[in-house]
């Protein structure tokens, strides 16, 4: 644990008061941890990232979920696999539609 020193305004200060009080048994040190997770999560450094893919072939017409690309029964498209991690463009969710990427764009969201 470590101490730390900063300045807050009034309205701050009453709503971390409340916040504390509400969910935290009073303890604002837990609220502030709570906040500060949240806004990392909200910004988009933490969630569910791409960790690899897997193929898939297709047994109807299938798109690519990047560049929109139409592809036949029969083609092998690649599914991502998510794991909880931190990176600039990770997910608050898992997605609940089917995502599937062609050959050309799955290394790519590997990368981002």
């Amino acid at each position: 644990m470590r101490r730390l020193n900063f300045t807050l305004d009034e309205d701050t200060i009453q709503l971390l008061n409340r916040i504390a009080d509400q969910y935290y048994h009073g303890n604002k040190s837990h609220a502030v941890r709570a906040a500060v997770k949240s806004l990392a999560a909200r910004l988009g450094h933490e969630g569910w990232v791409v960790a690899g893919f897997v193929p898939v072939t297709v047994d109807t017409e299938a798109e690519c979920h990047t560049c929109h690309r139409h592809f036949g029964a029969g083609a092998t498209l690649y599914r991502p696999v998510f794991r909880k991690g931190r990176a600039q463009n990770a997910r608050q969710q898992l997605p609940s539609d089917l995502w599937l990427e062609c050959g050309e764009c799955a290394p790519i969201a590997i990368e981002s």
